[in-house]
């Protein structure tokens, strides 16, 4: 017996364009209108020269049993063909599982992994993509990573934009600032008012980064004279050591009896993960501990401000030796 869903994903066929209904899961949203209108041009002169990727779904209707095919990849070119006015367009079909969810999951992952690899995906869509596939499908930030050819660092350092005010993630969109501008802004994620002080100021005075990058590090500057006009070094040493091992921001305040440390965590399941580390004794996490003596403790604080490292720590020791691109959020860099 032949097997059909070999037979649907070696051919090409022929659909009506009014027959395909667009992907729920497109994590695309923005499409620019003269792009489009070129595609549209070229379309009309060479015909579709890459056939969209669908479902096919039989449904039961009044009058018999019907066909209905969802998009999973090609939106642009679908809309540029309507334009065009086709009325057919070629089509891959891919069969799914008959799992609703891993159908869904597999719309959401090949409709990522294609705008991604093209960089059609404005920086605040590609971060609420990755969100999507962490609360919705389960998926670690490395297991993203994997999946789009890209680095750890990469996903999560994307993912952190959206901790920016809703006004600063539409003008990302927007392309009023670009990617870049999001990182000096990010630095002052706990001072709003400075925050959206600076956000103006980029976008009035047209700031590039490395000037708006200044700015931010000049107001973290005087914020930290203010708060203490001599900053333990050993304190601050300490700091970077269970940062770099845990993963995550670790903050030490010092109280009158003793001191407090603060470990940041994005969910429970990264709690779990640094508990483990603290259990299974992370060399790096053994020796700021070590470093640090009894007068700290554990403080678990459950506002996330900072990317989780969330690989085991299998993971984490099988990765020791591969070189991979630098946090750009990384307290080392925030280091005045």
């Amino acid at each position: 017996m032949p097997n059909t869903s070999n037979f649907y994903q070696d051919s090409i066929f022929w659909v009506d364009v009014n027959k395909i209904k667009p992907n729920p899961f497109q994590p695309r949203h923005e499409f620019d209108e003269d792009s489009m209108r070129a595609l549209a041009d070229s379309i009309k002169q060479y015909g579709v020269l890459q056939a969209l990727v669908v479902t096919r779904k039989e449904i039961i209707k009044d009058d018999g049993l019907g066909v209905e095919y969802e998009l999973i990849a090609g939106e642009r070119r679908l809309r540029a063909s309507k334009i065009a006015g086709l009325s057919q367009v070629p089509v891959i079909i891919r069969v799914g599982e008959g799992d609703d969810n891993k159908d869904d999951l597999m719309k959401l992952e090949l409709a990522i992994i294609e705008n991604v690899q093209r960089e059609d995906l404005n920086p605040v869509e590609r971060a609420r993509a990755f969100k999507k596939l962490t609360e919705q499908f389960g998926f670690k930030h490395h297991q993203i990573a994997q999946k789009i050819g890209k680095s750890r660092v990469y996903v999560s350092n994307t993912m952190r934009i959206l901790d920016l005010p809703e006004e600063i993630l539409i003008a990302v969109s927007e392309g009023k600032i670009n990617e870049g501008h999001t990182r000096p802004l990010l630095m002052l994620i706990d001072r709003p008012e400075e925050q959206r002080v600076l956000f103006q100021d980029i976008i009035l005075r047209k700031m590039n980064v490395r000037d708006a990058e200044l700015a931010a590090r000049k107001i973290a500057i005087e914020r930290v004279r203010k708060f203490n006009a001599s900053v333990d070094p050993e304190i601050c040493a300490l700091e970077e050591k269970f940062t770099e091992s845990l993963g995550t921001r670790v903050k030490i305040e010092k109280k009158e009896n003793g001191s407090k440390l603060i470990i940041e965590f994005f969910s429970n399941n990264d709690l779990e993960d640094i508990l483990n580390m603290l259990k299974n004794g992370s060399p790096s996490a053994e020796e700021a501990a070590s470093a640090g003596g009894s007068q700290l403790r554990q403080d678990y604080d459950g506002q996330a401000s900072a990317p989780m490292d969330d690989r085991t720590p299998e993971e984490i020791k099988k990765a020791d030796d591969t070189p991979i691109e630098e946090d750009l959020y990384s307290i080392k860099n925030f280091s005045i």
